[in-house]
C-alpha cells in the first residue's frame, strides 16, 4: 500500500489502456495521447536537467504522492465501522452513508485533497462539487458524525483487512489469530 505498489498502479497500470480497448477507440486514444504528453514533458525535463537530477526529484514525489493517493481511498472504505452487505440487501443510501467514511482531516489537508474526506456524501450524491461538500456538512450536521474518522484514528485502519461476518466489521489478521488461539 506504500511505496512501489501505488507507484506501479499510477505509473504503469493506469497508463496502459488494456481494459479500455473494449469500450472503443476514444478512451484508448485519450489515454495514449496523455501518455505521449507525459513522455514529452519527461523527455524535456531530462534534457534540461539530466537523468539523475530528474529522478532524484521526481521519484520521491511520485512514491509519496501515489502512496498518499492510495491511502486516501483505502481508508475511506476500510475502516472498523464500515458496512458491507450482500447484493440482495444492498441499498444505495445505506451503503453510501455507512460503507465509506467521513475522513475528518485538518483544514490544510482538506484543501490539498479537495475535500476528498467527505467521501460518504460523495457516494450519496456524486454531483455535489468538492467545494460544496463542507456546506452540506454544515447544513446537515448529522452527516458529520456518520463514519467519522480522524487522521489519528485512520492509522489503525491499516491493519483492518478481513471482514468478520459474525461481528459485521473489519478485523486484523492479528485479531483473528488471537481469536483462533482461544478456540
Amino acid at each position: 500500500m506504500f511505496g512501489l505498489g501505488p507507484a506501479f498502479l499510477f505509473i504503469i497500470q493506469h497508463r496502459l489502456p488494456v481494459g479500455l480497448m473494449r469500450a472503443g477507440w476514444q478512451p484508448w486514444l485519450s489515454v495514449m495521447a496523455t501518455n505521449v504528453a507525459i513522455a514529452a514533458i519527461v523527455a524535456t525535463m531530462i534534457w534540461l536537467v539530466g537523468v539523475l537530477p530528474f529522478l532524484l526529484v521526481q521519484l520521491p514525489i511520485i512514491l509519496l504522492a501515489a502512496s498518499v493517493g492510495v491511502w486516501l481511498f483505502y481508508v475511506q472504505h476500510q475502516f472498523e465501522d464500515t458496512k458491507w452487505v450482500p447484493n440482495s440487501l444492498w441499498d444505495l443510501h445505506e451503503v453510501a452513508l455507512h460503507g465509506s467514511s467521513y475522513y475528518d482531516l485538518p483544514g490544510v489537508l482538506r484543501w490539498f485533497t479537495a475535500n476528498i474526506g467527505v467521501h460518504h456524501i460523495h457516494h450519496l450524491c456524486s454531483r455535489i462539487p468538492y467545494y460544496r461538500l463542507p456546506l452540506v456538512l454544515r447544513d446537515y450536521p448529522k452527516l458529520g458524525v456518520i463514519g467519522r474518522l480522524t487522521l489519528g484514528q485512520s492509522f489503525r485502519c491499516m491493519w483492518l483487512v478481513l471482514w468478520d461476518e459474525d461481528q459485521q466489521r473489519l478485523v486484523s489478521f492479528h485479531e483473528v489469530g488471537q481469536r483462533g488461539a482461544l478456540i
